[in-house]
């Protein structure tokens, strides 16, 4: 799917694990499209926040394939507004992903752990010139926002963290992240309140 025009609001979130926490849903009400970086938890989540906007959702390690329908996978890739967003639930597989790796062909392989001297010899993603890209992940249940050089061959890196079992010190949260034109305008980390 592409979206060009005007403002995109993309909102992020993670690790549901069966739970969509009102508040979440609210916070996301907003949002153009939606994207959910996998444990999911029930098909009944996906369902909410499609009446909201447009999902893209990938399988995490908690859920299983045909779990959601055939749309939702390991990989999704959506561009909105010209702003490349590339998903996978496990940091591991997102670099993988990234880095051109992921295939129907060489996933398996990769992921039961080809040596890390054959990962390095994989030939990076190229994009077209200029093309801004977001990498998501969940799994950790920690947020986190990379740029620049540490997000490469990215532009960011971006976990939302979980909207239901954040972990250390980190507040439930989901993340909204405005594009416009092919840029990134700002990430947004919105952390919901205990309860």
């Amino acid at each position: 799917m592409t979206t060009d025009g005007d403002e995109v609001l993309v909102g992020i979130l993670s690790d549901t694990h069966g739970r969509l926490p009102q508040q979440a849903y609210a916070e996301l009400a907003d949002c153009d499209h939606i994207i959910h970086a996998g444990d999911i938890g029930d098909s009944g989540i996906l369902e909410e926040l499609r009446a909201l906007a447009p999902v893209t959702a990938v399988l995490g390690n908690n859920d299983w394939y045909g779990q959601y329908g055939s749309s939702v996978e390991q990989y999704a890739t959506v561009t909105l507004d010209k702003v490349r967003f590339m998903v996978a639930h496990i940091p591991r597989d997102l670099q993988m992903f990234i880095r051109g790796a992921a295939s129907r062909a060489n996933t398996n392989a990769l992921i039961e752990g080809l040596p890390a001297k054959e990962r390095a010899k994989m030939k990076p993603l190229k994009l077209p010139d200029g093309t801004t890209t977001v990498a998501v992940h969940g799994h950790t249940h920690i947020p986190e926002i990379k740029r620049g050089a540490e997000a490469a061959p990215a532009d960011y890196i971006v976990c939302p963290g979980s909207c239901t079992y954040p972990r250390g010190s980190s507040y439930r949260c989901v993340m909204k992240i405005l594009v416009n034109d092919g840029s990134v305008e700002n990430i947004g980390l919105i952390e919901l309140t205990r309860s």
